[in-house]
């Protein structure tokens, strides 16, 4: 899971460098990396790569995708860390949303948590003025979207190989992607276009690991450090990009960061 976190804080850290080039060129070079290696996995393993529940393959692509592009073009909106540490406000939506559609509990503890949470973001958008409440808005429904894509594998369960779900989350990616970016193509230099290729890797890498921790050991037990992402991203940002974090800001991270690995250890009967 410290791989997954690290693979992901080069795909966030990559992204920021190439965040000019236009957010659905972006999507279409994250995503035909990652679809050519599920591809070749899926046919030498012998899946059929169209799986069997279309619609909700369909439903996780659209939510997963919606959620990517706005992630890209809030990076261009805040501070990298800043944005990783909002875009993990998923699973409150979707714990929520869960228990709309899918009747799942939700115990009293978890509110509380929940609500921890947003004094944490409500603390960050105060102190940061880089932090727009439009920038707000927008990875809110980032994370929203997120936690819509939980809920949609949660219901596909374990009728769909797993990599067949990246493939069709990615692959969908690729082809909105490209074809939003007809019109408004930006022509990437030579260090550019090794960025973009790096992108699908570093992304596969990422989800790879992170699925394989899950697979070993479990979740309750690894998913915490998953949020290593955040931290690892800030360093980044301020390494890279000179994105400094006030104290205040990095303690309403670190709220919002508690409140979400508290969460994690509640066990739902």
């Amino acid at each position: 899971m410290i791989i997954s976190a690290l693979c992901f804080t080069v795909l966030n850290s990559l992204l920021r460098f190439v965040n000019h080039i236009p957010t659905f060129e972006l999507v279409f070079f994250r995503a035909i990396g990652t679809v050519i290696i599920c591809l070749v996995i899926l046919l030498r393993a012998r899946i059929p790569i169209w799986g069997n529940n279309k619609p909700l393959l369909l439903a996780r692509a659209f939510f997963g995708l919606s959620s990517m592009a706005i992630f890209f073009y809030c990076l261009t909106l805040m501070p990298v860390g800043t944005a990783v540490s909002l875009r993990y406000l998923s699973p409150i939506f979707a714990s929520i949303f869960a228990l709309i559609l899918l009747k799942e509990k939700v115990k009293n503890i978890q509110w509380l948590y929940f609500a921890i949470a947003f004094i944490g973001v409500i603390m960050l958008k105060g102190v940061d003025s880089r932090i727009s409440l439009t920038a707000l808005s927008l990875i809110m429904v980032c994370a929203m979207l997120s936690g819509m894509v939980y809920v949609c594998i949660r219901k596909i369960g374990i009728s769909e190989h797993p990599v067949v779900v990246v493939f069709y989350f990615l692959f969908c990616s690729m082809i909105v992607g490209g074809l939003l970016s007809i019109y408004n193509w930006y022509t990437p230099s030579q260090n550019e276009w090794l960025i973009l290729l790096s992108l699908g890797i570093f992304g596969f890498y990422a989800q790879y690991f992170m699925t394989k921790a899950i697979q070993i050991e479990l979740a309750s037990k690894v998913v915490p450090f998953k949020y290593a992402e955040a931290i690892f991203t800030i360093i980044a940002g301020w390494l890279l990009f000179g994105e400094s974090q006030s104290l205040i800001a990095l303690l309403a991270i670190c709220i919002i960061i508690f409140a979400l690995l508290a969460n994690t250890r509640v066990k739902v009967d």
